[in-house]
């Protein structure tokens, strides 16, 4: 798909800009959702959110853009140091890119990226969301570590596969038509 280096960034891009929105809705809503509103007695996960005076995160309170941006800026250089690279590689370990069906090529691209983007994302939100007011404890920042890959996993996958994926391609092919 991206051809060059400019446009394998620019497809990152598209897809961390993606993917975070995502993942922030995912796990304030619908992973964490109804524990905050019983929390704060709002009737809403935006109402709960904003009686906390936000996101608990890095040990306080701070605004979902700035939780969002937080997890781009990871998720981007996450994404172009390794998640890309060693996706493809491990890809092209297993088929041969030049006779295997472009369909299933792109699919173990995808596997092989949420296989290694997840956990990693995941390790970093353990450390992020850690509830420092407890103290710090390594068991517990790996039982939160596994914890958010178990939630996690499944959404990625399957988001990846039949929703994310398919409109970041619909998008590059259409950004960058002219050139082909």
């Amino acid at each position: 798909m991206p051809k060059n280096q400019f446009e394998r960034m620019m497809f990152a891009l598209i897809t961390v800009i993606i993917t975070v929105h995502a993942f922030v809705f995912y796990n304030l809503y619908v992973v964490n959702g109804s524990t905050l509103m019983s929390v704060t007695g709002e009737g809403t996960v935006l109402g709960a959110i904003n009686k906390m005076g936000g996101v608990y995160m890095f040990g306080r309170n701070l605004p979902i853009w700035a939780v969002i941006l937080t997890e781009f800026c990871l998720a981007y250089i996450l994404e172009i140091a390794m998640g890309s690279p060693c996706s493809f590689g491990l890809a092209c370990n297993v088929f041969d890119m030049k006779t295997t069906n472009p369909v299933l090529f792109e699919t173990a691209i995808i596997c092989s990226t949420v296989c290694l983007m997840c956990p990693a994302m995941s390790f970093l939100a353990a450390w992020m969301y850690y509830p420092y007011y407890t103290g710090f404890n390594i068991f517990t920042l790996l039982a939160n570590w596994f914890k958010l890959v178990c939630f996690n996993f499944p959404f990625a996958l399957f988001s990846q596969l039949f929703f994310i994926q398919p409109l970041v391609r619909t998008i590059f092919k259409a950004t960058f038509a002219k050139n082909r």
